[in-house]
């Protein structure tokens, strides 16, 4: 299969991290250069880095990911009790129209757990969900 030009910029950083790491000297790295910018297909990039380790991700990306991911899922745990809300709240609505006045407003009860308990996670910094 025939690489691309960001195909060959993608090894080109990785040989400079070689580089960086001191895995290449100079001389190395500028002959494999040559080669990974010459290449026209993956199995020329492959040989340009085969004796490479594989590139470990940047820890600030990784965090930056795994923090995303925490936001979508309290954003989710949120969206979920505005749904049990309203389903509740509907609840309390129909059977107080149904006996002609207000019942007590019994879903400030649980929704007030449930919200306490969301609260409670998103201050420990611990999630109710296993990952």
């Amino acid at each position: 299969m025939r690489a691309s030009d960001a195909d060959r910029n993608a090894v080109a950083q990785r040989l400079q991290a070689a580089v960086d790491e001191g895995r290449l000297d100079l001389s190395d790295y500028d002959e494999r250069l040559q080669h990974a910018y010459a290449a026209r297909t993956y199995a020329e990039l492959e040989r340009v880095t085969a004796d490479l380790p594989a590139p470990v991700p940047d820890r600030k990306v990784v965090a930056k990911e795994k923090a995303a991911v925490e936001r979508a899922q309290w954003w989710d745990e949120w969206r979920s009790w505005l749904g049990g809300a309203i389903i509740m709240i509907g609840i309390w609505g129909a059977t107080s129209l149904a006996s002609g006045q207000f019942n007590a407003f019994w879903p400030a009860i649980p929704l007030g757990i449930w919200a306490a308990v969301l609260l409670a996670s998103a201050v420990g910094g611990t999630s109710r969900r296993p990952d």
